[in-house]
């Protein structure tokens, strides 16, 4: 059994190395369920930690989904710098289905256009109950698709509003995207999503108020605590057109070139503390703590940090 899970784990390496979607999938599969195997693979990865994570994040009905495929369709029309097509993964985080547990997809259906294209791999992600706008396993699928030749890996989170901040401990770079109806400036700087923008988006901007709220965002961020070099853009786009897209993804080159060793190190440390965190807490149920508990709570003199104690 060990032999075979080996010839798994190097065929799924050689695969994700030579960039082959289906064996990449696969491995996304292996990770995301916990299957076999999955440890192994992820130890043996040969992730390049070069290759920067770049997370689109915001609330709902902002167009993140239009904006990365606005993104995709620029990126497969352009060369790399290297000369060769560029090759792009999308990590799509959709909301899970009450009914199958599984994605519903909606990212990857209005992405639908580069579904086939042989530069674009996406893939949606379930939420699976997991907080913050991210699956439990996204960091994990990032580490896949940094050690299978992609050019740029983008992260769409799921759109939560103001607890959508886990992203700043995956993300390289993390560009928040708005519309003009969302409010005033002073209103938006009260949600925590607009303290972890390294770029900000007005989209949508062709929209009434949109050079007003976009004014509005750049003055409030004069008032955040200055990090480095880097001085915050506003770019406004327009979901589905072109408009602002090219100054986008320089402003992500341009972010991913600013990150410095400080930054680096607070990013790995929040990853190694995420996967410790998820390691210890492998085995450990709801239904297996209640069953446990069961006997116990109705008894004298019960205490329930004792009980952890004792658990832990």
């Amino acid at each position: 059994m060990h032999y075979l899970r080996c010839m798994q784990t190097a065929s799924l390496l050689e695969g994700i190395v030579s960039g082959d979607k289906r064996l990449i999938a696969r491995a996304i599969t292996l990770v995301e369920n916990d299957l076999p195997g999955a440890e192994e693979l992820m130890q043996s990865l040969p992730v390049k930690h070069e290759l920067p994570v770049f997370g689109v994040t915001g609330p709902p009905g902002a167009g993140k989904s239009t904006l990365i495929s606005s993104m995709i369709r620029e990126l497969c029309a352009s060369p790399h710098a290297n000369g060769h097509p560029n090759r792009i993964a999308v990590v799509a985080v959709d909301p899970t289905s009450p009914f199958t547990h599984g994605s519903l997809l909606g990212d990857r259906l209005r992405m639908q256009e580069h579904f086939n294209h042989p530069q674009v791999f996406i893939r949606s992600l379930a939420t699976r109950g997991a907080l913050g706008g991210l699956s439990a396993r996204t960091l994990e699928v990032c580490d896949i698709l940094r050690s299978a030749p992609f050019d740029y890996l983008f992260i769409e989170t799921v759109g939560v509003g103001q607890s959508e901040v886990e992203i700043i401990a995956l993300a390289d770079t993390v560009a928040v995207t708005l519309v003009p109806e969302a409010g005033d400036e002073i209103q938006a700087l009260k949600s925590g999503i607009m303290e972890i923008g390294d770029i900000f988006v007005v989209n949508k901007s062709d929209r009434e108020g949109a050079d007003r709220f976009a004014a509005g965002i750049i003055k409030t961020l004069h008032e955040r605590p200055i990090h480095g070099s880097w001085q915050i853009p506003v770019i406004k786009t327009m979901a589905g057109e072109p408009s602002g897209i090219h100054q986008l993804l320089q402003a992500f080159r341009d972010h991913a070139g600013h990150r410095d060793s400080e930054r680096k190190l607070h990013l790995m440390a929040q990853r190694a503390y995420r996967l410790i965190q998820d390691q210890r807490m492998k085995g450990v149920s709801i239904v297996d703590l209640e069953k446990q508990l069961a006997p116990l709570i109705g008894s004298e003199g019960f205490n329930l940090y004792r009980f952890i104690a004792d658990f832990c």
